[in-house]
Formats: structure tokens, sequence, C-alpha cells
């Protein structure tokens, strides 16, 4: 065996076996330092430049039309309106990527906190107007396509319409990125909104009760005080009354919002959450 053969034998190529072995120069990566692999369509194109809000989210798109089609609301398609070239497949799916996300988050975050906790904390976070805050916060609304009429009609500003973009945009870069980019962004937009709720977890009748139990006082009496305008549009006024405490009032459309009204004015007033 010569020692070209065996060499090529100990890397673990074969030779050529042309019948020409002996009079063909042998090439190797050191015979031919020159001749690199043809770069890769990826690695010719120029980089792509971000957008406006790519930058503000951190995340740049391997595939910009997965953005443009979170971006697009169905009132911005012509023709039949295929309802697959609008954000709401993606929208499906971000949902259910946040709600994921989310509860990971939760669940590293607040080791002693139980299901029920954990449960509130997460329906806080994933709710519509939670969304539409986040979406406010990246101007995700500049950056939506609407129709004429949509858009003439303040789309750009409606609370659905925000959350169900944000929700899409999630999606998209789930699908451009996998879990990893996903979960990235949802922390990066979450993880201060998680740490200090922005409302309290638990409704304002349901604290002042607990509170009270705590303080040794019975539960809270309601009392109606007022109803007023039509039926089909009623206006409530409610106190609430406790032992050795001024009644506090509330007002609200249904009985039940004018309790939970009165309740956070005297849960407000005795320093039990912080003034707005």
């Amino acid at each position: 065996m010569s020692r070209r053969r065996s060499s090529a034998a100990s890397q673990g190529t074969e030779p050529l076996n042309d019948g020409n072995q002996a009079n063909r120069p042998e090439i190797t990566e050191a015979a031919a330092p020159d001749q690199a692999a043809p770069p890769s369509s990826a690695a010719r194109r120029p980089r792509r430049r971000a957008t406006g809000l790519e930058a503000r989210i951190g995340y740049r798109f391997t595939d910009p039309a997965l953005l443009d089609r979170a971006l697009t609301h169905i009132s911005a398609l012509g023709g039949s309106r295929n309802r697959s070239g609008s954000y709401q497949r993606l929208e499906f799916l971000g949902d259910h990527v946040l709600g994921l996300v989310v509860s990971d988050m939760l669940f590293r975050t607040f080791p002693r906190a139980d299901e029920g906790e954990l449960s509130r904390r997460l329906a806080d976070l994933v709710r519509k107007e939670a969304c539409a805050d986040v979406a406010q916060s990246i101007e995700l609304g500049a950056a939506i396509r609407l129709g004429a009429s949509e858009s003439n009609a303040g789309g750009r500003s409606r609370v659905a319409i925000l959350a169900d973009v944000c929700e899409a945009l999630i999606g998209a870069v789930f699908v451009d990125g996998g879990y990893e980019a996903a979960a990235a962004l949802i922390t990066r937009l979450w993880d201060t909104r998680m740490r200090a709720p922005k409302r309290p977890l638990r409704d304002a009748k349901t604290m002042l009760q607990e509170w009270a139990q705590a303080q040794g006082l019975p539960t809270p009496a309601y009392r109606e005080v007022e109803r007023k305008g039509p039926d089909h549009d009623p206006e409530f006024r409610v106190t609430v009354e406790l032992p050795d405490r001024l009644p506090a009032e509330g007002t609200g459309r249904s009985k039940r919002s004018a309790e939970q009204a009165a309740a956070s004015v005297m849960l407000t007033r005795e320093g039990v959450v912080a003034d707005g």
C-alpha cells in the first residue's frame, strides 16, 4: 500500500476508483485552501435592517412575512378577505404560547404560591386589557394594517384589536424563532407586570371580607341607597358598613359593581390597598 493510500484510509476517506488514480492529483483541503464552499443564499443576501417595531421588541424576524401577517387586520384584506392572510391564526397560537410561558414564569417566581394564587395571577396577566397595555408600551397600534373604515373608527386604539395583535405577534415570533425566542420576548414584556401587578389579584369585596375577619370584625354589610336611570341602563349607589368604621359608598351600573366600588373605597381609606 502506498503512503498516500494509507493516509487516505487513516482519515476515513476513500480514494477515487476510476482506473486512473495514479495519474490524478489528490485534492485535499490542504492542497486547495482557496476553494471554499460557495456561500449559502442566506449568507449572500444583505442583512435586512430591523423595522422600528422589531427594534422595540428586541427581535428581528427571519421571515418578515410572518410579522406582516401578524399586523394585518382582516379589514385590510381586499377581495374575498381570506382570513388566513390576517392575524387571526397567529393570534390563536400566540394566546396559548403566552399562557404557557407566563404560567412557567409564575411557577418559577412564586414557589410558595398555591394553585389558586397562581391562577389569579395568570388570569390577570393574560387578560385582554393586560395584552392591550403591553401593545401600547411597544407602540403596536401604529404598526397595525387596518382598512380605511376601521382605521377611521379608531381601531388602532381599540383594546380588543391591540390585544389580538399582541397575541398574534407572539405567535409569529414562536413560528419564526421557536419557543425560546417567544419566551424571551414575553419575559421582556411581562416580567415587571408579573412582579408588580397593576390591580389587586382578588376582587375588592373578597379582600375587604378577609381583612375584616383578620381584624376580628363581622362580615361587611352592603346596603343599596339609591337606584336611578332607566331599566335598561340603571345606576346603583351602595354603601358598605363595618362596626366602628365610617360607611363607604360606591356607584355602578349593576348592584354588584357598586358593591365592589364601595368595598374598594373602604380598602383604600383603611390603608389596605394603595390609592391609585
